[in-house]
């Protein structure tokens, strides 16, 4: 291990300070210059020596971090009764920290621990650690109290029915949020540290009957692999575990909603909630996941099954759509229509640029517009794309730098983009690759590129779990929640490669 020196610190290039070389005393001085040492150039740091006003005997010390530990709750549960209680004597065969625990805290929850590192990291996050006078034993109590925003709805997540709640960035709060939802003992919390510098929590979240055991062990294998500085948000963790690292399709969900999460979970999946984000990502993940939205199981199931139908042909027209037009105009004018055809070549008449490339120009310029829109301030930002849209598409037009078809095929294959957001990326990706591939073969570029992409697709997987399992089950349930969304009368199974109990209606949880 390499080190450099930091002060009168050693601290290794992990970031973290080598603690080996401090060691827990008897003597409560000694004691508290080592945490200082440990807390070098730290002002957050407080401490707090004390001794009880009945038996000078019990001398004690706290450490906290000011800002993350209730000052209200230090002074209150900790400070004052060792100060105030009353203490004449205890049997010898205890020592003053066995009777601070035992006797004089208030503190909902406290344990014992000689381990300089544990106390290090629960004291940054937020708890206290109290030493006493005779005992090399350290007590770390729970004062955990900074600021976290308030519950409210995502903006990105809106429904028209059901919950208006949203996960914050605390990681208590946002496990509140889903045990209250799921009041049963089968929901099980596992909590692990990712991000050597960060020492981030991470909590594993999933339904012990449910769960497939499989995916779940290979989830913690690969968590127990990530090596990285710092975790600062789920994303940290999807790109560094994923199947396939390389492939623009989504492999792991994403949702800000504890009711989505309910639903993940209650059909097998297990969730990762990482502290100070306040997405929470939900594996495996299936290709079926990118038409399926909240309000799919809020509404009527005729309604959500439109919805859903609506959203699978906005994939194959954002996708395919300018691509197929490229091909068209460049290489096959004698499938358009007559009056058509003579409407487009009109419409191009003046037009220097070539199709493709006119093409790509303004697929570019709807992107702009869009991500403009997405940056600036929420007044304003949907104003400046309204406006930037129509004023430069009517100057491109009347400039002869664009034609008018090709400002209405952005359109389309913009606005049928914004209808599946979650696999926006790949979109982009697959679509600009068709328009290449129809720019040099006409249709049949279009087909092979077509076919290269679904290929890519079928072969995906989530965590062990294939990506399109659903193109290959034969069972009627397993379909019942694909493009159709049927009624939860008719829906009694889960779906077979999540779960492990596929048996949904009647079921009775413990």
């Amino acid at each position: 291990m390499l080190y450099h020196n930091s002060g009168n610190r050693k601290v290794n290039y992990e970031g973290k300070v080598d603690l080996s070389r401090y060691t827990l005393s008897t003597m409560l001085l000694k004691n508290v210059k080592t945490f200082k040492a440990i807390f070098e150039n730290d002002s957050m740091l407080r401490i707090r020596v004390c001794e009880n006003a009945y038996n000078k005997d019990i001398r004690c010390a706290i450490f906290f971090i000011d800002g993350m530990a209730t000052s209200e709750q230090v002074n209150e549960s900790i400070v004052k009764p060792i100060v105030e209680i009353k203490v004449d004597e205890w049997s010898k065969e205890r020592s003053s920290i066995d009777e601070i625990y035992s006797h004089m805290l208030y503190a909902a929850e406290v344990k014992k621990s000689t381990d300089l590192d544990e106390i290090v990291r629960s004291v940054v996050y937020g708890d206290t650690a109290l030493m006493a006078e005779g005992s090399d034993e350290v007590l770390i109590i729970n004062s955990k109290g900074w600021e976290t925003r308030s519950i409210s709805e995502p903006p990105n997540e809106k429904t028209l029915r059901g919950p208006h709640e949203g996960f914050t960035e605390s990681l208590l709060k946002n496990t509140s949020l889903i045990r209250r939802r799921l009041r049963t003992s089968d929901l099980k919390f596992k909590s692990k540290t990712l991000g050597t510098r960060s020492n981030t929590g991470v909590c594993l979240c999933y339904l012990e009957s449910i769960v497939n055991k499989d995916v779940l062990r290979l989830l913690e294998e690969r968590l127990n692999t990530i090596v990285i500085d710092g975790v600062l948000e789920t994303n940290y963790i999807e790109e560094l575990i994923r199947d396939n690292p390389w492939t623009p399709m989504k492999t792991a969900g994403a949702t800000e909603r504890p009711d989505v999460v309910v639903g993940k979970l209650l059909e097998g999946r297990i969730a990762i909630i990482v502290d100070g984000s306040p997405t929470v990502m939900t594996v495996p993940y299936l290709f079926v996941e990118s038409v399926q939205t909240d309000d799919d199981y809020y509404l009527n199931y005729y309604f959500a099954s439109i919805g859903r139908l609506l959203r699978v042909i906005s994939i194959l027209i954002t996708t395919i759509v300018p691509g197929f037009y490229v091909a068209l105009v460049a290489f096959h004018k004698e499938m358009i229509p007559s009056r058509l055809a003579l409407s487009i070549s009109a419409a191009r008449d003046g037009v220097p640029l070539p199709i493709a490339v006119e093409c790509l120009v303004m697929l570019a310029v709807f992107e702009l517009l869009r991500e403009s829109g997405l940056r600036m301030p929420s007044n304003v930002g949907s104003a400046l794309s309204i406006v930037g849209a129509i004023v430069i598409g009517q100057a491109a037009v009347q400039a002869k730098f664009v034609s008018a078809p090709m400002v209405i095929i952005v359109a389309i294959t913009g606005i049928t983009g914004l209808v599946v957001p979650k696999i926006k990326a790949a979109v982009l990706l697959y679509r600009t690759f068709l328009v290449l591939m129809a720019s040099v073969m006409g249709m049949y570029g279009l087909v092979v590129g077509i076919s290269i992409i679904i290929a890519h697709v079928v072969s995906l997987t989530s965590y062990g779990v294939k990506y399109t399992s659903f193109l290959d089950s034969v069972s009627e349930q397993e379909r019942k929640d694909v493009y159709l969304r049927y009624s939860w009368r008719t829906m009694k199974t889960r779906p077979a490669n999540i779960s492990s109990n596929v048996v949904r209606k009647g079921e009775k949880g413990e």
